[in-house]
């Protein structure tokens, strides 16, 4: 019986040392997940902010001529002065339009989290503590 004693108390040694060791393998693997997303959504965001701002600058210059040619034809029927009143007017406006809309989908937004790794964080403590309670 003294064998089977310390047989089982050095299993229960080896249980605890791999579940240490388990755990600590499994947070480091969560945490490189983790990492992982959030990098290459970074990525992501940062080739889409470059596309985006080029694309921008391209349509602002674009708009700048169109507005130049409304400017020009408005000029045709009322004053000059007042045809870049008019058209400077309408532009007010319509960003006055879309700064609300900017803002309302700013305050929709959600915070940029890594969802996967946090969901498999949870599901991995929920298996623990179901496994504890066992």
């Amino acid at each position: 019986m003294t064998a089977d004693s310390s047989g089982s108390a050095e299993s229960a040694g080896e249980l605890v040392r791999d579940l240490t060791e388990q755990v600590s393998r499994l947070i480091r693997d969560e945490l490189k997940l983790a990492e992982y997303e959030m990098t290459r959504k970074a990525r992501r965001l940062g080739r889409g902010a470059g596309m985006f701002g080029g694309g921008g600058l391209c349509a602002l210059y674009g708009v700048g001529c169109l507005l130049a040619a409304a400017i020009i034809a408005l000029a045709l029927v009322i004053p000059a002065w007042a045809a870049a009143l008019v058209i400077g007017a309408v532009l007010l406006a319509v960003a006055g339009a879309a700064a609300l809309a900017g803002r309302s989908q700013l305050s929709r937004a959600t915070p940029p989290l890594p969802e996967q790794a946090t969901a498999s964080v949870k599901a991995d403590v929920a298996e623990i503590k179901e496994r504890a309670h066992r």
